[in-house]
């Protein structure tokens, strides 16, 4: 069987300047000032199809979040803390590197482009949100809605994917298709709304059960759906997909190019979220007189509650991936670490993985971050910038399985040898932080940016922070990376019971290492307490069992209640294992949870 994930360099620096002066030219035909190229695709997902890998191919940026603004005169390329040193080692220096949001793309091209310029953009590419923002911010500028030069100058572009959509079984699901679909037009109807534009894979996937493979890593279908208020829904992908589900009287199957044409000839009102609706959605129910009404996708929040059997089997792909995990790290503790590479420790960790023989994909490219390398908060490896690992330095892989059941995501960083200066300092605040999350009680109402600097307040203390969020959703068989509620700055959703969330603080020290510890949590009510106020109260479930690097822990520097949290965590990880472990892994994994 062929290893999932590949390691050729898809892009090359070198392609950028060419590119960029092509589509400088049909610019220009088209009497256009600039354009904007966005990573998204028309589902505004973070991961997109080959053929619409825009941004790669004009840049050679691969990150997963990220704009290029080109002008005649420059081309700037939008990239948040994340990417800042990726984004150096993939674009020519004709792009150049703008840190966002810190400087927001309205203001920039206010300071560039003259009073009236023209900028193009693709309305299928861009939100509502995002278009009228710029609109609203940059009054002096047309924006001028045209398909994308790119397609027409991509002339190896991949075709669209064609993978069939397969059900979702209820004992996965935990509720039926039919009861899904009832519970949102409710919620619709109740609100005075006859229909709502669903645009969001990951919606249509959960709402109608189902899940396949048009994009890498993430076990959803391209497709459009309108919900109505009557529970029925019109569904528009290509027919060939879902060939083999049957039919369902409650669901009109039409082509996707149909989808169009077909909202145009709704009587309303219709919802269509501003947050993830292509800006083409709101100007064809617009240009028919469409009367639409702004609201969030009915499937987000209850897509993100998971149920009780979805969280059962959430646990059960956890402990399954915990054994592929433990089996992992005491065969890299086994060999000389000179001998290995960093596409040696991603091929390891995937077999381990397909030993399950459960696992249905990995949930995103396996970060095998070696020294400096575990600095690129992203990192892929590639066969070009592969890295031997070496004694005295650290080593981050953060990798996640896809099984039937669940969704992993888990971080570890693992010390090679003596660890470098600064490091066990630094790893033990990390760790702090995340203890400190994953023991918190808070009042139910709050948002992640309500809690988020509970994980960085040992790193402030020292000076030192980390430019990504805490945590992010995470779903059942679907994306890794889910909306809508996060643990970070910018998380306003509020806080449920059933959100899987990771909790994943980190560190980076560019030129020298990386340090990230994750483990994914579940938000759940909390039990009472003697003395406590009568107020509902949530807390955490940690869904992670695997060990943490005790090598790269100064003890001393945490308190009695840290350090009962981390022994208990560990006594923990054993009891779960016991009797799942290979002699070797069995007898490293006894090390492995030694109290501190």
């Amino acid at each position: 069987m062929d290893a999932i994930q590949t390691f050729e360099a898809t892009t090359s620096p070198d392609q950028g300047p060419p590119r960029l002066a092509a589509l400088r030219g049909a610019m220009a035909e088209a009497g256009l000032a600039g354009m904007l190229t966005p990573r998204a695709d028309a589902w505004q997902g973070e991961n997109v199809a080959p053929c619409d890998e825009r941004l790669a191919w004009l840049t050679g940026f691969t990150g997963s979040a990220g704009f290029c603004a080109v002008l005649t005169d420059r081309a700037g390329i939008f990239i948040d803390g994340r990417y800042r040193v990726q984004v150096r080692q993939q674009v020519d220096p004709v792009f150049t590197p703008v840190h966002w949001p810190e400087t927001g793309l309205a203001d920039w091209l206010k300071e560039h482009c003259a009073p009236g310029a023209k900028i193009g953009f693709d309305p299928w590419l861009h939100t509502v949100r995002e278009m009228r923002a710029l609109r609203r911010d940059a009054p002096g500028i047309e924006f001028v809605a045209t398909p994308h030069p790119i397609d027409g100058l991509w002339h190896d572009r991949p075709a669209r994917p064609t993978a069939p959509a397969v059900p979702h079984p209820i004992e996965m699901s935990g509720q039926r298709s039919p009861d899904k679909r009832a519970a949102c037009a409710e919620e619709l109807e109740a609100a005075g709304v006859a229909q709502a534009v669903i645009t969001l894979p990951d919606s249509i996937c959960w709402l109608l059960n189902i899940r396949g493979a048009d994009i890498p890593r993430t076990p959803t279908v391209q497709a459009f759906a309108v919900l109505h208020a009557t529970g029925k829904v019109d569904l528009f992908i290509d027919p060939a997909k879902v060939a083999d589900l049957g039919p369902d009287p409650d669901i009109a199957v039409h082509p996707f190019e149909a989808f169009e044409a077909y909202i145009a000839t709704l009587e309303g009102p219709v919802r269509i979220d501003p947050v993830s609706a292509p800006s083409a959605v709101a100007t064809a129910l617009g240009a028919a007189g469409v009367r639409t009404v702004d609201g969030q996708d009915p499937c987000v929040l209850p897509k993100a509650r998971k149920n009780p059997v979805e969280l059962e089997g959430t646990r059960a792909a956890h402990h399954r991936d915990a054994v592929a995990m433990v089996e992992f790290l005491a065969w890299l503790d086994a060999q000389d670490p000179t001998t290995l590479s960093e596409i040696d420790v991603v091929r390891s960790l995937e077999g381990f993985r397909r030993a399950t023989n459960a696992l249905r994909d990995i949930s995103f490219e396996t970060i095998s971050g070696a020294g400096p390398n575990g600095a690129i908060v992203h990192y892929r490896v590639t066969e070009e910038s592969n890295r031997q690992l070496a004694k005295g330095e650290l080593l981050l892989v953060d990798s996640g399985g896809q099984y039937v059941d669940g969704t992993t995501d888990i971080t570890r960083t693992i010390a090679l040898g003596t660890p470098p200066a600064g490091a066990v300092a630094a790893f033990t605040r990390v760790l702090r932080g995340m203890i400190a999350l994953s023991r918190l009680r808070f009042p139910k109402g709050l948002a992640g940016r309500d809690i988020d600097a509970i994980a960085r307040a040992p790193l402030w203390a020292a000076g030192q922070d980390y430019d990504h969020g805490t945590g992010h959703g995470v779903g059942s068989y679907l994306g890794v990376h889910e909306g809508p509620a996060s643990i970070s700055r910018r998380g306003t959703v509020r806080l449920d019971p059933g959100m899987i969330l990771s909790n994943e603080p980190g560190y980076y020290r560019e030129g020298a290492f990386g340090i990230r510890i994750e483990n994914l949590i579940v938000v759940q009510e909390a039990a009472p307490i003697a003395g406590g106020d009568d107020r509902d109260m949530l807390d955490f479930e940690t869904l992670t069992y695997v060990p943490i690097d005790t090598r790269l822990i100064d003890a001393g520097a945490m308190d009695a209640g840290e350090r009962g949290w981390l022994n208990a965590y560990h006594t923990e990880v054993a009891a779960r294992l016991e009797g799942r472990l290979s002699d070797r892994a069995a007898q490293w994994l006894v090390d492995a949870v030694k109290p501190i």
